[in-house]
């Protein structure tokens, strides 16, 4: 039953992917995705239950093991994958009424996204970094279909931006995990990449040879989390893809390249103590803040926006790693989960916006709440949880990862970043101010390009849908509940506390 428990977060997405392969996108397989994200949750819901009475499990031979961390990940993909796809049917019969997609686009679509969840599920079970490597390099193959969707000039660069350089990290990652598993065949019992034996044998390690091996693998996957200096495809991927895979994109797929380096960091500390890795985050996380802010004060496309904003979140995961108290550590996985349900709230709803108003500009999008108040409040109140306003739950991570950066011997960087955050804001206040207030201008709000006709309303699903995911992040910020006890213990596994 445990082994079924297991394999379901990955064969579940992945029989999705199957059926809409074969059967396309049609009336009876509208909610087939939503199903199976709804199986994935479920699953990863049950799993962490599991593991937090009976400990770790591993399955297929030992290539996949559950902890508290992996289940804990399972209900991240999962709670934002439900979200995606249950906004998905509303999103892609406004695409296919305005003629922006076919029919067989939408079943590839669908197809491509069940997809990507079958391969996050993967990264986030597997026992072995080779094939956490695997999987993380197929979400890159699935999503650059996804980024080049519309087959715009600008979609189709920003899909060959994303596969170079995240080709470029992925590639650092390899070297790095060659560079590890040249020093673990040194040790007196050869580990290979199992990331557990090699956590237990880290002692043994040669400290020069780790040194190298750990820069690698996490500014490899550091590539796929957006942190700087390989950061530059994450703007224009998640601006340029459909909204629910740009919700899956941040909400997701940079939290799941950032559990690598988690784990990595496990291995790290044991071999060479908690100062390499730390140092090498620190310098990441304030590199990528000060991109983010520098480039979100001018930023005129609201999606971009959204993603340089990701990008932010990730530098605090990074600065809160840095620290690496279980404090510390319990905050960051919190914010995973709170971002990650706040983002695709957002994305999912400036998706509607572009429907509505056909402009990525901020410019150009004026007077939101006297059009459609109720998508206008959604999409404020997203802002606020976004932004760390409480009962949100982002207020309660933030909260804990700048004490315990000032608590743990990081109190310099950890005042640059709360500045840096603090511009963020004021930026982001001023954008979302200016597309949501005011007086609408007169011009053209409807669903297909120069249409004159006024446009329907937001589809009730998809208002269920963000509201939903707001509610969420709000019941997180007041009480952790049931998640409290997983959290505690994947933070102790992360700090290697008994």
């Amino acid at each position: 039953m445990i082994t079924v428990l297991i394999l379901a977060p990955i064969l579940l997405p992945a029989a999705g992917s199957v059926l809409y392969g074969l059967l396309g996108w049609r009336r009876p397989t509208t909610w087939l995705g939503t199903a199976c994200a709804a199986g994935l949750l479920a699953a990863g819901i049950a799993l962490s239950i599991v593991v937090s009475v009976d400990g770790a499990y591993t399955a297929a031979g030992g290539l996949l093991r559950v902890d508290a961390l992996a289940a804990f990940m399972l209900i991240v993909i999962g709670a934002i994958a439900l979200l995606a796809t249950a906004a998905s049917p509303a999103y892609l019969d406004a695409e296919l009424h305005s003629g922006r997609m076919s029919t067989r686009a939408a079943g590839r679509h669908s197809l491509l996204v069940q997809a990507f969840l079958a391969a996050m599920a993967l990264a986030v079970l597997a026992a072995n970094l080779g094939v956490v490597w695997v999987a993380v390099e197929a979400t890159t193959i699935v999503t650059a279909f996804l980024v080049g969707q519309g087959r715009s000039r600008a979609a189709v660069e920003a899909a060959w931006k994303y596969v170079v350089i995240c080709s470029v990290g992925i590639a650092l990652a390899l070297l790095g995990l060659i560079v590890l598993n040249y020093a673990s065949s040194r040790t007196s019992a050869p580990a290979g990449l199992d990331w557990v034996r090699l956590a237990a044998s880290a002692p043994e390690l040669s400290p020069g040879v780790t040194r190298i091996a750990v820069a690698l693998l996490v500014i490899g996957f550091g590539t796929k989390v957006g942190l700087a200096p390989l950061h530059a495809w994450l703007p224009d991927a998640h601006s340029q893809a459909p909204a629910p895979v740009s919700a899956l994109m941040s909400g997701v797929l940079l939290a799941v390249a950032f559990s690598a380096i988690l784990r990595i960091k496990v291995i790290a500390d044991a071999a060479l103590g908690p100062g390499f890795v730390r140092t090498l985050l620190l310098v990441m996380a304030l590199a990528t803040l000060t991109v983010a802010t520098s480039l979100l004060l001018a930023q005129r496309d609201y999606k971009r926006m959204l993603a340089y904003h990701s990008m932010e979140h990730m530098g605090l995961l990074a600065l809160g790693t840095a620290a690496g108290s279980r404090l510390a550590i319990a905050a960051v996985l919190l914010h995973v989960l709170g971002h990650g349900l706040a983002k695709a709230v957002l994305f999912l709803g400036t998706g509607r916006v572009l429907q509505l108003t056909g402009t990525r500009l901020v410019a150009e999008v004026r007077g939101l709440a006297a059009r459609e108040p109720v998508l206008a409040g959604l999409l404020g109140l997203g802002v606020l949880a976004l932004l760390g306003f409480p009962p949100f739950s982002l207020f309660a991570s933030e909260l804990g990862i700048f004490r315990a950066g000032y608590a743990g011997g990081t109190a310099w960087a950890t005042s640059i970043a709360l500045v840096l955050v603090l511009v963020i804001t004021a930026a982001l206040f001023s954008h979302a101010g200016h597309m949501l207030l005011g007086n609408p201008p007169p011009g053209v709000l409807a669903e297909g390009p120069g249409a004159a006709t006024a446009p329907a309303r937001t589809a009730a699903g998809t208002t269920i849908t963000l509201a939903g995911g707001l509610v969420v992040c709000a019941a997180l910020g007041i009480a952790a509940g049931p998640l409290t006890h997983l959290l505690s213990l994947a933070a102790d596994i992360l700090t290697g506390t008994p």
